[in-house]
């Protein structure tokens, strides 16, 4: 789970929403009145304030002040008078509920602590003012900021970085905060957990002895030395150790104070404690680790633990699971399912153990269960683990740290809490989609629906867990009122099956359409957390309105035109820090636009990105050259304009020099989107060195590919392997299936059909086009690659998967984005790509991603119906910008 997303959940119990849109009650500077000759505006979750008359450079040293949850409002209030009376640029965090959030247990470790940002205008001014607030705020504390150096031992901080916010691409080709080199080249400004200014900044004397002072933090007199890191969140990290009296391994956990807050506002080092107290109270459980000792470096808090074999549930789990496969052997599922129900058996045990001590663990899932065999008998044994969230029963207390998978509804208390997570897991260990009870509770008939067709488990086994997630005021007692059962839920989950084209795409639209927002500036649909990230995010094509309205018309679905006039307002003047790729910016939004019919509008956007430095974007299709080139060149052909094309050309020879360095494969990052550019290049110009480089292109992500025991080629990650879409094989695949066109390829023709097979596994985690089973599903319904894997009955039963994911909203079928934690419109990862997907597999592969036509067969039935690209009026050509 990528713990980043729960920060956007908050907001709207469907979608992914900023988490500014539930600020909650502002501090009160944030509700004063600006200051005579200042102005101020919003920025996510900071507010800024700046005199009128100030000039900022565009970086250098500034100061960052901490604060907990307690002292904040004092510390704001000091800080705002101290700057606004001497006219200092300032930015602050305007609520609790932020502060709260930035400083959460998965918030982002690089960022927590930080409450206000002070800009100095040069260095002398940077002493000064961290002087003045290390003496103004003496006593106050705050989270340790991990990315900044501490000025003495209070809330004040620094760091060397950007004030005006810029961006460039790093070298895995994502867009990042930038700061400017002394060759005057942008370049990632860093913003890791770890105080790293650029090499070329010299760190001023009156840092010196603070930095000294870091340095002198060290294990020495601890009786435990750290081996290896096995895991992070804001609130510290957990460690591999060893006791050096005994030569005991270990586990250390570590506890930031004031960081890594809960729910309940308890930071990580009352959270340690918490656990010391559980496990002292459970002390010769074999079931979970013994204390080991305790001690502090710095402020730092540590518990030393038992280290326990094994490993946890999910690693067996992703290992064992018979739906990897395409088409699992029923004694394999008996032999899983028998497993299955021993590893449950075993962790109800555990849990029994646990509660018989008084203790409640409200923390229970896959992560949370370290699972051993009998190296001799292959029976499975297990413990808990992790229990800075247990409590006695008698506190009564609500989940205040939980996996969004395994978390209560808040009505319950005590032991149901762990009862909850125990029937989560009986469907998780199936079907591991529990995340979606979140949003939906009567998911959880459905996925024991499902589970009880793919697997020999005692339905009885799967009802039980039915019936403890649907039961209403579990409160700390039983499942239920005494004597009662839950009625299971009769009648089809779904709306519409994924299977039944007609209907499920009226569905999918209607879908589409109700959860539009026009009153909304920042986005049409709601979906990804990534259309919060960039200027222009909820436009884009990707992750925004653009996307959604392609997807929309390729599949037929009527002219829309009040979502249409919504994008075009938004892209008359795209924002400032406007991307300029294909999928997150203004290259996406030229096309979309012409394609849509606004060619004017697209033309206009064309001129924009020409004026800004698109050489300098990375050479991926996703964000840089090789989606600006693609989208240039289509241009070029729809219009007639030569300066287009000239351009596209050179961003073929940009990306091709820029490619050796990609540290990323696949479609939308690596070397493949690069290569479909020059083979569309290729097509239009038939010059030769354009389909060498494209060869070469393809061959070097193939180079970062595996084939499985099972013959599937999958690209290798080192920790992982990866099939799908966007950064794995299959994405490869796609742009392979227009080879054969041009040229033999031995290499080529055994990887498409390896690549088929790694398309085939019965079950995938997420809905999505780039990292689900949507991607597969267009992928297979394009792919001319012969043989089995490709036919109607193959794709037919990836279809019917998508159930597994699938939602109602509002009586529409609709689809959850990435992390499966709330539903997504858009095409990167929700339901417009979905509606894509089916919509290429209807029709037999005509519907597709831009720049991905299908290769031309007589057998495929004829396409949906599009709209033409067409001007509003017929205005000249302008001259364009020669690259």
């Amino acid at each position: 789970m990528n713990k980043g997303y729960a920060a956007f959940c908050d907001a709207d119990r469907w979608f992914y929403d900023a988490a500014y849109r539930r600020a909650g009650e502002s501090f009160r500077q944030a509700l004063a009145p600006v200051p005579e000759g200042w102005t101020t505006h919003r920025s996510g979750d900071w507010l800024a304030l700046r005199p009128l008359d100030l000039q900022l450079p565009s970086q250098g040293w500034k100061i960052h002040v901490s604060a907990g949850l307690d002292n904040a409002e004092a510390v704001l209030d000091e800080v705002h008078a101290y700057c606004v009376e001497r006219r200092i640029a300032f930015k602050f965090v305007p609520s609790r509920y932020l502060l709260h959030l930035r400083n959460a247990k998965y918030a982002d470790r690089a960022a927590s602590g930080k409450f206000l940002t002070v800009y100095p205008a040069d260095a002398d001014d940077c002493r000064r003012i961290a002087e003045d607030l290390d003496a103004l705020l003496a006593g106050e504390s705050g989270p340790y900021i991990l990315s900044d150096l501490r000025w003495n031992d209070g809330p004040v901080h620094l760091r060397y970085g950007s004030f005006t916010l810029r961006h460039c691409h790093d070298e895995e080709g994502e867009l990042v905060p930038a700061i400017e080199a002394p060759d005057g080249r942008l370049v990632p400004d860093a913003r890791g957990p770890v105080f790293q200014p650029p090499a070329w900044v010299e760190l001023p004397d009156f840092l010196r002895p603070h930095l000294d002072k870091r340095a002198a933090v060290t294990f020495e007199g601890v009786p435990y030395t750290v081996e290896r890191a096995l895991h992070f969140s804001n609130g510290g990290g957990v460690y591999a150790g060893r006791d050096t009296r005994t030569g005991e391994p270990v586990v250390l956990k570590e506890g930031r104070p004031f960081a890594g807050l809960a729910a309940d506002g308890a930071d990580a080092v009352t959270r340690l404690h918490r656990e010391r107290r559980a496990l002292e109270q459970l002390d010769g459980l074999d079931c979970v680790p013994s204390v080991r000792g305790s001690f502090t470096v710095g402020d730092h808090h540590f518990l030393a633990l038992q280290y326990l074999d094994g490993k946890p549930l999910n690693t067996y789990f992703a290992r064992r699971h018979p739906l990897i496969e395409a088409d699992p052997d029923p004694a394999e599922l008996a032999a899983y399912t028998d497993w299955a129900l021993k590893i449950h058996a075993r962790v109800t045990d555990a849990v029994d153990a646990v509660h018989s001590r008084g203790i409640v663990f409200n923390d229970l899932h896959l992560f949370n269960i370290m699972v051993s065999e009998d190296p001799d008998t292959g029976e499975p044994s297990v413990a808990l683990v992790d229990f800075e969230a247990a409590a006695h029963v008698d506190e009564g207390l609500r989940q205040t740290v939980a996996n969004p998978a395994y978390v209560a509804p808040p009505d319950r208390r005590g032991f149901a809490v762990d009862r909850y997570a125990l029937a989560c897991l009986r469907l998780a260990l199936f079907l591991p989609l529990t995340s979606l009870l979140v949003m939906d509770r009567a998911k959880a008939a459905h996925l024991a629906d499902v589970a009880a067709e793919q697997f020999p488990v005692p339905r009885s086994f799967l009802d039980e867990a039915v019936r403890e997630i649907l039961s209403e005021g579990g409160g700390g007692g039983g499942t239920a009122a005494a004597g009662s059962r839950t009625p299971l839920p009769t009648g089809p989950y779904l709306p519409v099956e994924p299977g039944d084209w007609p209907a499920a795409r009226a569905s999918m639209e209607a879908a589409l359409r109700v959860s539009a927002t026009p009153d909304r500036e920042d986005r049409l649909f709601p979906g990804d957390p990534a259309q919060f990230a960039t200027a222009g995010g909820g436009a884009a094509f990707g992750n925004g309105a653009a996307g959604v309205l392609y997807a929309l018309a390729e599949t037929g679905a009527a002219p829309w035109p009040e979502a249409e006039e919504w994008l075009l307002a938004r892209t008359k003047a795209p924002g400032s820090g406007t991307p300029p790729g294909f999928y997150d910016g203004l290259a996406g939004l030229a096309w979309t636009h012409d394609r849509l019919g606004h060619r004017e509008r697209a033309m206009a956007l064309v001129d924009r990105l020409l004026d800004q430095p698109w050489q300098s974007a990375g050479p991926d299709l996703h964000s840089g050259l090789a989606g600006i080139g693609l989208a240039l060149d289509a241009l070029g052909t729809a219009t007639g304009e030569s300066a287009l094309h000239t351009a596209a050309l050179h961003c073929a020879d940009l990306a091709s020099e820029a490619a050796p360095g990609l540290k990323r494969t696949g479609l939308l990052h690596g070397h493949s989107g690069i290569a479909l550019l020059h083979l569309r290049l290729y097509a239009r110009t038939g010059d030769p060195e354009l389909l060498r480089r494209a060869a070469r292109l393809l061959h070097r992500d193939l180079d970062h590919c595996v084939t499985s025991a099972f013959g599937t080629l999958q690209v290798d990650e080192g920790w992982r392997t990866m099939p799908y879409l966007g950064a794995g094989s299959v994405g490869i695949g796609m742009v392979l299936d227009d080879w054969p066109a041009h040229a033999p390829d031995d290499r080529f023709e055994k990887a498409r059909t390896r690549i088929v097979q790694a398309a085939q596994a019965t079950f995938y985690a997420q809905p999505g086009l780039f990292r689900g089973a949507a991607g597969m599903i267009l992928y297979l319904s394009r792919t001319t690659t012969p043989g089995p894997g490709t036919r109607s009955e193959d794709i037919a039963r990836q279809i019917e998967a998508l159930a597994r994911h699938a939602l109602p909203y509002q009586g529409r079928l609709a689809f959850p984005g990435e992390q499966m934690m709330r539903l997504s419109m858009d095409l990167s990862t929700g339901t417009a790509g979905v509606l894509l997907a089916l919509g290429s597999a209807a029709t037999g592969g005509r519907i597709c991603l831009p720049f991905l036509p299908p290769p031309r067969t007589a057998a495929a039935p004829d396409p949906v119906p599009r709209r033409g690209a067409v001007t509003h009026r017929d205005t000249p050509a302008k001259e364009r910008k020669q690259p």
